[in-house]
C-alpha cells in the first residue's frame, strides 16, 4: 500500500484566531506542509496538505481537524496517491 497526499482548506473562527489555530494544527497534526489562503477580504484559511497510508482515506483527518480549537469548517479538497 503507497501513500496518499490529503489537501485540506481549514477556516477558523475569527481572523483573530488564524494564528492559534495554526499553532493547534502544526501541534497536533504535524502537516507536511501548512499555508495561509486568501478567501474574502480580510479573511484568510489555511491549505493543509497531509501525508497519510493509503487506507486511511481523509475523513480521519478531516475529524481531527475539526476538533481543533478555533476550527469553523473544513473541506476536503484533494486525495491524490504519492
Amino acid at each position: 500500500m503507497g501513500s496518499v497526499a490529503v489537501v485540506a482548506k481549514v477556516f477558523p473562527e475569527s481572523p483573530e484566531s488564524l494564528e492559534k489555530v495554526k499553532n493547534s494544527i502544526q501541534k497536533e497534526i504535524n502537516p507536511y506542509k501548512l499555508d495561509e489562503e486568501e478567501v474574502a477580504f480580510g479573511m484568510k484559511a489555511l491549505r493543509v496538505t497531509i501525508i497519510v497510508k493509503d487506507s486511511g482515506g481523509g475523513s480521519d483527518i478531516e475529524e481531527k481537524l475539526k476538533r481543533i480549537a478555533g476550527v469553523s469548517e473544513v473541506q476536503i479538497e484533494e486525495v491524490t496517491l504519492i
